[in-house]
């Protein structure tokens, strides 16, 4: 588990447009909030 308030570890995915994102990129430029949830209509 990453602790609160801790910096997430640098990662690159695909965004919603197909483009791709590093999140190394956009460190200190912007606001940024990660949410991870499970997939919609799967038991918890």
């Amino acid at each position: 588990m990453i602790a609160v308030g801790a910096q997430a570890p640098t990662f690159t995915r695909i965004d919603h447009l197909g483009r791709e994102q590093n999140l190394a990129a956009m460190r200190g430029k912007r606001h940024l909030a990660l949410l991870f949830y499970p997939l919609d209509f799967t038991p918890t």
